[in-house]
């Protein structure tokens, strides 16, 4: 039986078949700026004179590869075309005619001798063999012996192979032109066309030649007329075999009507294989899939746009049989010990026979987590989906499924797990650094014990705790404050959704986790201190590996807050009364309250760290607060909160962030982002929990604002009122023209977006990579209690006009297990720097504020650089 798709007919000539095969930290000013000055200059002179003598180091039929490029191409994108090229030419600095890696590398390489190298490390080698023979009865020399020479034999070899120390980390060899690579190159463009269906695809080079002996190469593509689908046909011996595909077409990768795409095609062959083995055929793979391709026409009257193409599907019975075998699930069982010659107990369940050592672990669960099960058809979907489930259980060191071909086409099936050790303890220590220049790094300690299968039902218990000293921007006070922070969490992770009746297991392909929490964590500073009791249940369960769930039901805060009795809580309850009687709601953050919540958030993440491709970053959440308080009578609530003395809140908060991720070359991508949030408190006072509003500014956010400082719209961070009514900006004392920016600023409605550029830029102990960035955004309140502060008010039809921009420039030390990252960020656009001037009563509009940033004195003035330090990536 023959399964076919048809596009309108071609009048058609037959051609001899094609077959296709699977070929396919704080700043100092003066001394210091001088210094910086002083060492630029001297680097920019001496990249120069290696400059002077980088050409001369050429041989005389040597041409540097200045750049290469792809023309004439309209349907292939020329991403994929310049892909095929594996040479990069040496990288320019801002794509001027200045390759400093190139001439670094030629600078210093006058000493570079790997002959000489080479000679020494045979030498060394030789005495070693001399030196290991005599204390051969020495186990502790021998060790330390080869010790010794391991390390000489790899620096020495390292130095062979990629140069001296200057050539290895800041240099760059240089890419010479070759006629045989252009020649190569083309040739693998033209094939590559070819499969994509562009039969008589032709690709040609030229070569311009350029001053100091460099070159320009130019591959010229003419695709032609691509070969499109007439046809597709499916021929299947095995009866079984093409019902399924028939029926599976609609899902099929190559459809009639389609250009001609040997990826699509072998795409379509994995499609089939994988639909097969989820419906018994165990042995079944690509090398019956044979596919055909039949020119059917050269010209076609009235059709000079494409070229029809019939292809044919063909996929053969194995040699000497009429059909391909269908295999079933036959005995399957589990074995489970961290020692195998221990006794073991013989448990069954539902089929499924369990070796494990007595009361190890609850095979009522286990079950739930294996898919195959005697007497089922064979599916790869249930082999794949059992060996993940165990996986993501982080209860074992590996876990394999075997397979073994028994009599019958019964597939005996055994499955061996070795597990993780039961306590794990880590320890952590670190130093934070704090923003602008005000503070000082702080030292941190994290432990964490974790305890795996506790009560014998694979669930993981871990209790943590965290210390760590900081030095913070004082809220009321000029001088730094420190600030110590202690937090404890203990959390319990289930393997399955903990809710009653048969509900829960409705999850149990879908990697189900029940996690519950509690934690206390205690801030402390001179003006202030903060206790938070917190207590979670969260259930977690993931579709894909790109999307994750998470639904929590209970989220339980009880915060008490104290003002501390020093002059420096008294001048920050001043601050305190002051941002109240303008409309801030700030001083609820330091009341003592209650508040509960049940969110949902949903994730999709195809972004893989490390990993320079297109990916997209998804997430959403929703939550409802003090939800269980609507069934009582606001009457009730205020004479709680009487009785208590704790506010209570109700709120309504949802956010959303997405990101993109566009690769622009090997070395450089772009990155996006745009995350916008809005939260509304319905209860008697009127707002959320300080710690479900939203803030703006930070190492995350708008880089060149302090954290939580940006905002709120185009209102001062902080004013005063003048005798005659005015309200007027304050100013940082000590700091001229820079607004005074110690407050945090919630808000209620959070808008931001950003997008930065970057790039590798060489490899020093760790990969060094460069960032040029531009931020928008800022907060806004939702409603003026007071009617005092009417531009800080979100309002559809302008808020555009208020938000903050910021651009700036990073680095960031790349060590693959963590990345450090310095930005440095100055204010573009202040949205707020529009004010009447206090001593002429002049209105000053100074929100286009970048032209006041000074390469002079970067740090000082009235937009000074922000230095942000973050770890990780901001997004």
């Amino acid at each position: 039986m023959n399964n076919r798709q048809s596009a309108p007919r071609f009048t058609k000539r037959r051609h001899e078949p094609r077959r296709w095969t699977k070929g396919i930290l704080s700043f100092g000013k003066h001394k210091a700026q001088r210094s910086v000055y002083v060492t630029g200059g001297l680097i920019l002179l001496f990249v120069f004179l290696l400059d002077a003598c980088a050409p001369a180091r050429r041989s005389e039929n040597q041409y540097l590869l200045y750049s290469q490029s792809v023309k004439g191409n309209q349907i292939i994108e020329t991403e994929e075309l310049e892909a095929l090229i594996p040479r990069r030419p040496n990288k320019r600095l801002l794509q001027l005619p200045f390759t400093p890696g190139l001439w670094i590398y030629l600078g210093t390489s006058g000493h570079y001798n790997p002959d000489s190298a080479q000679r020494v490390l045979e030498a060394r080698t030789a005495r070693f063999e001399q030196e290991s023979q005599v204390v051969g009865n020495d186990p502790k020399a021998l060790k330390k012996l080869n010790r010794q020479f391991n390390h000489d034999a790899r620096r020495t070899q390292k130095y062979i192979e990629k140069g001296n120390w200057w050539m290895r980390n800041f240099g760059e060899p240089p890419v010479y032109y070759l006629q045989a690579n252009a020649q190569a190159d083309s040739a693998k463009m033209r094939l590559f066309l070819n499969k994509k269906g562009f039969l008589g695809a032709k690709v040609r080079y030229t070569v311009d030649t350029l001053a100091d002996k460099r070159v320009r190469v130019n591959y010229i593509v003419s695709e032609g007329i691509p070969a499109v689908f007439r046809s597709i046909n499916y021929e299947i011996a095995d009866k079984r075999i093409d019902s399924l595909v028939g029926y599976s077409l609609g899902a099929a990768q190559i459809k009639a009507g389609d250009r001609l795409d040997e990826d699509k095609v072998i795409a379509e062959s994995v499609r089939i294989e994988e639909l097969l083995r989820n419906n018994g055929y165990y042995g079944f793979s690509r090398q019956y899939i044979i596919p055909f391709g039949n020119d059917t026409v050269k010209n076609v009257p009235g059709d000079t746009l494409s070229k029809p193409i019939e292809l044919t599907m063909r996929i053969l019975n194995p040699p000497g049989k009429n059909s391909h075998p269908v295999y079933h699930i036959g005995d399957v069982q589990m074995t489970l010990a961290r020692d195998p010659r221990l006794a073991t107990d013989t448990v069954r369940r539902n089929g499924i026979r369990y070796f494990l050592e007595e009361g190890m672990y609850s095979t009522r669960l286990l079950d739930t987590k294996i898919a195959l099960r005697p007497g089922a058809l064979y599916r790869l979907r249930d082999y794949a989906d059992t060996q993940r489930q165990l996986f993501l259980l982080n209860q074992f060191r590996f876990a394999n499924v075997n397979f073994t071909d028994t009599t019958g086409r019964r597939l005996k099936t055994v499955i061996t797990a070795t597990p993780l050790d039961k306590y794990d303890i880590t320890t952590e220590l670190g130093a934070t650094v704090l923003y602008y220049g005000q503070g000082f790094p702080g030292p941190y300690a994290n432990a964490a014990l974790r305890v795996r299968n506790l009560f014998g039902g694979l669930e993981t218990f871990e209790i943590a705790a965290r210390y760590g000293l900081e030095a913070q921007l004082g809220f009321a006070a000029d001088s730094v404050l420190y600030s110590q922070e202690f937090g404890l969490t203990a959390s319990l992770l289930f393997p399955q959704i903990l809710f009653p009746g048969k509900t829960r297991f409705l999850f149990n392909t879908l990697n189900p986790r029940t996690q519950l929490s509690v934690g206390y964590t205690i801030t402390s500073r001179p003006d202030y201190t903060r206790r938070n009791l917190r207590a979670t249940m969260t259930y977690l369960w993931q579709r894909t590996q790109a999307q994750q769930f998470n639904l929590s039901i209970a989220d339980i805060n009880y915060l008490q807050a104290d003002i501390q009795n020093s002059s420096v809580g008294r001048q920050f309850e001043k601050s305190l009364e002051d941002l109240a009687a303008q409309g801030s709601t700030i001083n609820n953050s330091f009341r003592n309250a209650f508040f509960s919540s049940v969110s949902f958030g949903y994730t999709y993440n195809t972004n893989i760290l490390g990993q320079n491709k297109r990916a997209n970053f998804f997430r959403a959440t929703v939550e409802s607060g003090g939800t269980t308080l609507n069934f009582l009578k606001t009457s009730a609530i205020e004479s709680l909160t009487q009785s208590t003395g704790l506010q209570f809140y109700k709120y309504l908060r949802t956010n959303v962030d997405y990101r993109h991720y566009l690769p622009i070359s090997q070395r450089a991508l772009l990155a996006f982002r745009a995350n916008a949030g809005i939260v509304f408190g319905y209860g008697e006072n009127g707002t959320a929990p300080y710690e479900k509003r939203f803030f703006a500014g930070g190492s995350n956010s708008v880089r060149a604002w302090l954290p939580r400082r940006l905002g709120l719209g185009a209102s001062y961070p902080r004013s005063t009122t003048l005798t005659d009514g005015t309200s007027v900006p304050v100013f940082a004392e000590g700091q001229s023209g820079q607004f005074d920016y110690r407050f945090e600023q919630p808000g209620d409605v959070l808008i931001e977006g950003s997008a930065e550029l970057r790039a590798r830029l060489f490899k020093f102990v760790a990969d060094v990579n460069g960032a040029v960035f531009i931020d928008a955004g800022n907060v806004w309140l939702l409603r003026d209690p007071y009617g005092t502060n009417p531009t800080a008010v979100f309002r559809p039809g302008t808020f555009y006009q208020q938000l903050a921009v910021g651009t700036g420039v990073g680095l960031r030390l790349d060590f693959s297990f963590f990345v450090l990252r310095f930005d440095f960020a100055v204010k573009a656009y202040d949205p707020s720097r529009r004010y009447v001037d206090p001593t002429t009563k002049q209105l000053i509009d100074e929100r286009f504020i970048l032209n006041q940033f000074s390469f002079k004195n970067p740090f000082s003035g009235t937009n000074p650089v922000n230095v942000v330090f973050g770890i990780g990536y901001p997004f």
